[in-house]
């Protein structure tokens, strides 16, 4: 178990933390520190139009390819600059699950059906609990709104500059994650003359079994030397970033200069042999480094030196804030992983029961995979026989339920705000599913359609009505 969780944690700081979790910091702090507060609160805030802030909240998550760890601190970065929590939350639900990327890749391998099945309740679902959590914690957002310092109340228009910086750290973001042939097509090889290399990669999957089937990713020779880099990136950034509200010193340059190699070396395709190291140059390492460039131009040149500060402090600090739980948490699903068989959520799962779908719920949050990665497991399964109702419900909690996406929202929300979330998106999951799964067994689309909207017509009642209850005072 321990192994187990080792191993979860050294290949998820391998594989994700770079080209996911950096530029997400980043822009996170971007969001926090260069976008004006009334920009933010105009569209997303608790008192905007809902036919403005819900729709703009799922339009901005569908554009992110990302799982929940990455969509965490964007999460925290537009409810800290004043979004209210429902759409807020929204953006959160929607984000990983309803982006294009995996609703095409979804259409692709399991199906045009469940393609439609999973966007038409994720966008459904997304709003219904971003309502239900800001109608629960009403309150919250009006204290929340009540602390807002509005003494100085700008124009509310987000410069062009900010604009074009934001754009940049979203085409980091996406040119690390997309996997189209532009970016993974090699253009250009070199050979270093390094023997043993794939000796040592072997003692590394000795270390950290590699099985993608079980979600497990192993730590290649690639992703020690990106372990390394990281482990050294460290200490840096703890000097040079932590008061770099003061000012610029010594480690901070060398804290982004880290940064900036970090990212180079982890955009390259590296391959072991006996007798030499291959490094394959493909064409995300192009427009990494292209996109790192624009923005070192553009932080000089378009920011005065305090906004740039102020925006690498803010990355700093949700970095902080957020990283070790998210640490914690890896860890937790490594060791709770070799304790769950795939067999046995093969074996409960094979009908449309209640108990099947909420074990399709289940297996989402402990056996986390990182995104897109849920859509073959899915497959998988629907080639070893599960349902196609759970198997619904597991494409919906999977990319929602992680644990450490758990941990790390409570972090930014408060945990009673996080427990609500998880049951909402538990309960409407376990609902999609159910719902599916009667259709293809045969159900009336009437019939169905009839209860769904039973169930929005009470919601809406529920939320109407509590919406409209006399408010206490303190």
């Amino acid at each position: 178990m321990l192994q187990g969780g080792a191993a979860s944690l050294g290949s998820y700081l391998a594989a994700h933390v770079l080209l996911c979790l950096v530029p997400a910091f980043f822009i996170a702090g971007g969001l926090t520190a260069l976008v004006p507060k009334e920009a933010v609160t105009r569209y997303l805030g608790w008192d905007a139009p809902r036919y403005v802030a819900y729709p703009a909240a799922a339009m901005a998550g569908s554009t992110l390819a990302v799982c929940s760890c990455t969509i965490v601190p964007l999460f925290a970065g537009i409810y800290r600059k004043g979004a209210g929590l429902g759409p807020a939350i929204t953006f959160l639900f929607f984000a990983p699950a309803g982006n294009i990327l995996a609703l095409s890749y979804t259409g692709v391998a399991l199906g045009a059906d469940f393609a439609i099945a999973r966007i038409v309740l994720s966008l459904v679902f997304g709003v219904g609990i971003g309502m239900i959590m800001a109608t629960l914690f009403h309150g919250d957002d009006l204290a929340r709104a009540a602390r807002r310092d509005d003494g100085f109340v700008g124009s509310g228009r987000i410069s062009r500059p900010t604009w074009w910086l934001l754009g940049a750290m979203v085409a980091l973001l996406v040119f690390g994650t997309l996997k189209v042939p532009l970016l993974t097509d090699t253009y250009a090889t070199f050979a270093l003359p390094v023997g043993g290399t794939s000796a040592a990669e072997r003692v590394l999957f000795d270390l950290a079994p590699y099985d993608p089937a079980k979600g497990e990713e192993g730590i290649t020779l690639h992703g020690a030397v990106l372990i390394a880099l990281l482990l050294a990136m460290a200490p840096v950034a703890w000097k040079g970033l932590t008061e770099v509200d003061v000012g610029f010193n010594r480690w901070t340059w060398a804290a982004l200069g880290l940064v900036i190699v970090t990212l180079l070396v982890a955009a390259l395709r590296v391959v072991p042999s006996e007798e030499t190291l291959v490094i394959g140059v493909p064409g995300r390492f192009f427009g990494i480094a292209a996109t790192l460039a624009g923005i070192a131009w553009l932080a000089r040149r378009r920011f005065e030196a305090y906004e740039v500060q102020q925006w690498l402090w803010e990355s700093w600090r949700f970095v902080k804030q957020i990283f070790p739980i998210l640490v914690v948490g890896v860890f937790l699903v490594g060791v709770v992983r070799p304790l769950i068989r795939p067999e046995w959520i093969e074996a409960v799962a094979g009908t449309n029961s209640l108990l099947a779908n909420l074990a399709g719920v289940a297996f989402g949050i402990f056996m986390y995979f990182p995104t897109l990665v849920e859509v073959p497991v899915a497959k998988m399964f629907q080639s070893l026989g599960m349902h196609p109702g759970p198997l619904l419900a597991y494409l919906m909690a999977d990319p929602e339920l992680s644990l450490q996406s758990i941990l790390m929202t409570a972090a930014v929300i408060g945990r009673s705000k996080a427990l609500a979330y998880v049951a909402l998106v538990a309960m409407f999951s376990t609902l999609a599913g159910l719902t599916f799964g009667a259709w293809v067994d045969g159900a009336s689309v009437w019939l169905l359609g009839g209860y769904l909207a039973a169930f929005v017509a009470m919601l809406a009642v529920g939320l109407y009505a509590m919406n409209h209850r006399p408010l206490q005072k303190a």
